[in-house]
């Protein structure tokens, strides 16, 4: 394959709901068939197309760059309006990871409108992340639109302070509108000023240049608007495409070193993902017990409140069952299904009698988790669990 002069770094996938319109698989093809080494995913608050890009960019021999488009703000406890774009790259494996801490803070502790993050948040998971300053809905290019150069230089330099000289790049992208033609000359002014880098970004929404038209359908889906509308809300060019290395180069003539450092960006990127393994958190059981342990205990007390008699024949099959559940590691993962199903009885939340051949399991008879007697049914819990 031969080495593309540039690697779009900046991409939004169906996850970006009803704004983003690439398919991922389609994505990956289309990478390959430019020929381009790589290609980044940049969702908005979101990686939940990461391990599907990861296995499809594999698929293509494509190098699969994991990102996220963060929405910043001041304070996230804080339930006010107002964010930034921030465009987040995994650098390595620990950049992956905290950037999945990132977006889950985003959600838990930041969701005001969007998952927001704050710089606190940014300075304590900065680690193996590159910074792109952003679009024009970044503070960066913000601040130089409303021609407020002091704040644009003060907001990169936050980015410095928070991801390293090494780690922060300034972004430049060309979709045709009047704001960036202006901004862009003052973008490569800051960089060259503060010896950063200067990144070419393609802002990509959709995969090819007819796609327009449906992702116009798309954010009037969004916006609860008619294509009929000639005043609906829509992008202002139909430029937002995975355009190909020649067409960038176009966009960025006066620019050319721009592109290259997206290949730079590219090969400084580089994760591993665990497919196949199965990672449950670990449940909170009491002091100097194990999971199992605990899980037998409950098991045994909630057999004695299900059966007037516990036979040696169901003493056996919950035997049987908690040896399986112990050599597939699925201790914990019966104590959250417990948990939850506990909680919702006691706060009056609806909870089926039992889906498929969960019914089959004893033990889930026993913790409540299931209303069905599998004894009585004669249910197989191999159906669920098979050694």
């Amino acid at each position: 394959m031969s080495e593309a002069p540039f690697v779009h770094l900046h991409v939004h996938s169906e996850y970006s709901i009803l704004d983003g319109a690439c398919r991922i698989p389609a994505l990956a093809e289309r990478a390959a068939e430019l020929e381009m080494p790589a290609v980044g995913l940049t969702d908005h608050g979101s990686l939940a197309g990461a391990v599907q890009l990861y296995q499809h960019a594999a698929k293509q021999g494509v190098k699969p760059i994991i990102g996220c488009e963060v929405y910043v703000c001041d304070d996230s406890s804080k339930q006010e309006k107002g964010y930034a774009h921030l465009t987040l790259l995994a650098e390595s494996t620990e950049g992956y990871g905290n950037l999945i801490k990132l977006a889950s803070a985003g959600y838990l502790q930041g969701y005001y409108y969007k998952p927001r993050v704050d710089w606190s948040l940014l300075e304590q998971h900065s680690a193996g992340v590159i910074a792109l300053s952003g679009c024009l809905s970044g503070r960066v290019s913000k601040a130089l639109e409303e021609s407020r150069e002091a704040d644009a230089a003060a907001d990169l330099d936050k980015l410095v302070q928070v991801f390293g000289k090494d780690g922060t790049y300034v972004e430049i992208q060309n979709a045709g509108l009047a704001e960036q033609a202006r901004i862009n000359p003052l973008l490569a002014k800051l960089a060259q000023g503060t010896g950063l880098p200067l990144v070419a970004t393609g802002d990509v929404h959709y995969l090819l240049h007819e796609d327009a038209r449906a992702h116009e359908a798309l954010l009037c889906i969004q916006s609860g608007d008619s294509l009929k509308n000639p005043n609906r809300w829509r992008f202002d060019t139909d430029q937002f495409f995975f355009k190909t290395p020649d067409e960038m180069a176009r966009d960025f003539a006066e620019y050319p070193a721009a592109l290259a450092t997206t290949l730079e960006v590219a090969d400084r990127c580089s994760i591993e993902i665990e497919l196949g393994t199965i990672r449950l958190p670990r449940y909170p059981v009491p002091e100097g017990r194990d999971a199992f342990d605990y899980l037998v205990e409950l098991c045994e007390k909630g057999l004695q409140k299900r059966y007037e008699r516990v036979t040696p024949e169901i003493q056996e099959r919950l035997k049987f069952e908690l040896k399986t559940i112990r050599e597939m590691g699925f201790a914990d993962y019966f104590l959250i299904v417990w948990d939850f199903v506990a909680f919702a009885k006691r706060n009056g939340v609806s909870v089926g009698p039992g889906r498929g051949s969960t019914a089959g399991s004893l033990a889930a008879y026993a913790l409540d988790i299931t209303e069905v007697d599998p004894i009585k049914y004669d249910l197989l819990f191999e159906r669920f669990l098979n050694p």
